[in-house]
């Protein structure tokens, strides 16, 4: 159904807004609908006026099923502005329901169009109302959203920032433990080194090589030669003396040091620029010194400080040590030298003796020769070899030695001396042990008599060079709980001869026993000549030892008695 009105004024353009707001109406078109289509079409009519001439709206309505049509106004220009080249203008809303009967004739009324006007703005502002509710609702809602983004975001910076901080502390958390056990580390290593060693000197210089550049720029050791020094000290800093005498450490610098159980000083006038931390070297017998340090920096950590503290204490310790082993040492030399027996001078008898006492410990042990001379004009040779090491092998070997001499005086046999040193070490020392080996030359016998008691066997050389070892059936090792009496062995000795006696030091490697090693002696000892047997026993003894020290490790002591008889 199609509806048309001739525009020409104001009065047909009222009329023909009016008929299409009515009929929009009846079509369904909705409240904000028909408003929005009064008021373009209101504009363009007044803009058709304006141009003047007569005007055509032609409005079409829907007549097919609900929902399918739409209401469609045209506006068509005069004929001489459609020749300028106006175009007609068309608008078109969505028709809900089809028109209910033809489109109305005649002008319409102008205060009842103002109404339905009003009624559609009324609907307009209403709708818009309910519009802005809707839109002050959304906007709290978007304000509550914001404000709990606003909240996350703030609980999010503060878990941020703890994170952080846990981060930070665990950082330095690791920096503490890292730092600990390189501490830790430094000073076990450094008493591994300290205590290695008991040699005094090597250890004062071993100290300052551990501790520069790392905790200290410069060290000094002063050691206590006597208690003198500590009453009257050389020129060393006031710092020093007041830690040898208080037996606290001392910091002596321009500022306070802010160490742990260290006294603060002023600084030291030999070198008022250099801080100086002084540690008494204390033992529980008497201070042995002060240890003196300059710091790499301007200064130590705490913790720095404290792990010096306990090296110098470690120190102290194994400079107590090497002190005590070098005056034990002594001791031991000395006494190893009173025990050495001078060589008698027996004719057509050259002896040679080597004693080598082993590269550790205290350089002394049971191992023993001796040479004398019986009563009926014989010469004895001993070889002995007690049990363990230091100065009680070396005492019960000089009650062993002094009893031998004296069991000798009555003429007994090697075997029968051998048996009385037996009976004697079980009753004096049942928990100690020793072998040994006698020889008996006698200048008018052409027989070498010999007994041995757990000990290696003789090695004889032959003028001719041969080598027999004596391998007799010898005694169990002297001291033990076992009743034994010990043979005697003889052995026909011709001019030229020689005879080595010696301990297991000599022949016993670790890897290789001792077959091995009196191998190699019985062919050192036939590889010497007899003349410079003759000439010099003594540079026979030398060279004799020389091949069988290559590959020995001198964990053991080592005795030998060369005796050869003149030809």
């Amino acid at each position: 159904m199609t509806r048309t009105w001739r525009i020409t004024g104001t009065a047909d353009a009222a009329g023909a807004r009016a008929a299409v707001g009515r009929a929009a109406a009846r079509c369904g078109v909705p409240a904000v609908e028909r408003a929005r289509l009064a008021a373009s079409l209101t504009g363009r009519l007044r803009q058709c006026l304006a141009k003047g001439g007569t005007w055509v709206l032609t409005l079409d309505l829907p007549s097919s099923a609900p929902g399918a049509g739409s209401l469609r106004a045209v506006l068509t220009p005069p004929p001489e502005l459609a020749a300028a080249g106006q175009i007609p203008w068309e608008v078109a809303v969505a028709a809900p329901e089809p028109a209910a009967g033809a489109p109305e004739e005649g002008a319409a009324d102008p205060a009842e169009a103002l109404l339905d006007a009003d009624d559609d703005t009324a609907a307009v502002l209403d709708e818009l109302t309910a519009q802005e509710a809707l839109v002050a609702f959304h906007r709290e809602e978007l304000h509550q959203t914001n404000q709990g983004v606003l909240a996350l975001h703030a609980e999010l910076d503060a878990a941020g920032r703890a994170q952080r901080t846990a981060f930070a502390a665990e950082r330095r958390a690791r920096k503490e433990a890292e730092n600990a056990r390189r501490r830790l580390t430094f000073l076990a290593d450094a008493s591994a080194v300290l205590n290695a060693s008991l040699n005094l000197d090597e250890i004062v210089r071993r100290l300052p090589e551990l501790l520069v550049p790392s905790y200290a720029s410069w060290v000094d050791v002063w050691l206590f030669d006597d208690e003198s020094e500590q009453v009257h000290p050389a020129s060393h800093a006031a710092a020093a003396v007041r830690a040898a005498r208080t037996g606290r450490p001392q910091y002596a610098a321009s500022h306070p040091g802010g160490l742990p159980g260290v006294d603060d000083q002023p600084p030291s006038a030999l070198d008022p620029q250099r801080p100086l931390l002084c540690v008494p070297l204390l033992t529980r017998r008497a201070p042995l010194g002060v240890l003196t340090l300059s710091p790499p920096g301007e200064r130590w950590a705490p913790d720095d400080a404290v792990m010096l503290i306990e090296l110098a204490r470690r120190a102290s310790i194994a400079l107590d040590n090497a002190r005590r082993f070098e005056h034990n040492r002594d001791i031991a030399q000395t006494l190893q030298r009173a025990l050495l027996t001078e060589l008698p001078h027996i004719p057509r008898l050259g002896l040679a003796a080597r004693y080598l006492p082993a590269t550790h410990g205290l350089n002394i042990g049971g191992d023993w020769y001796d040479a004398f001379r019986g009563p009926d004009g014989s010469l004895l040779t001993v070889v002995g070899d007690v049990t363990g090491h230091g100065l009680h092998a070396a005492v019960m070997m000089s009650q062993l030695r002094t009893a031998l001499r004296a069991y000798a005086v009555d003429g007994s046999s090697p075997g029968r001396l051998l048996t009385r040193l037996h009976q004697f070490l079980h009753q004096l020392q049942p928990d100690l042990f020793a072998t040994a080996v006698i020889a008996r030359f006698h200048p008018e016998e052409p027989t070498l008599t010999w007994a041995a008691a757990g000990h290696p066997p003789p090695v004889l050389r032959l003028p001719d060079g041969r080598v027999r070892i004596l391998d007799a059936k010898p005694g169990a090792m002297l001291g033990i709980p076992l009743h034994q009496e010990i043979a005697d062995h003889t052995e026909p000795l011709v001019p030229g001869s020689t005879l080595a006696l010696y301990t297991d030091g000599l022949v016993e490697r670790r890897a290789q026993g001792i077959d091995p090693g009196i191998a190699r002696l019985s062919a050192a000892l036939g590889s010497l000549g007899t003349a410079g047997l003759d000439a010099d026993p003594d540079a026979s003894a030398d060279r004799l030892l020389s091949p069988l020290l290559s590959d020995s490790e001198r964990d053991d002591d080592i005795c030998l008695l060369l005796c050869h008889l003149h030809g």
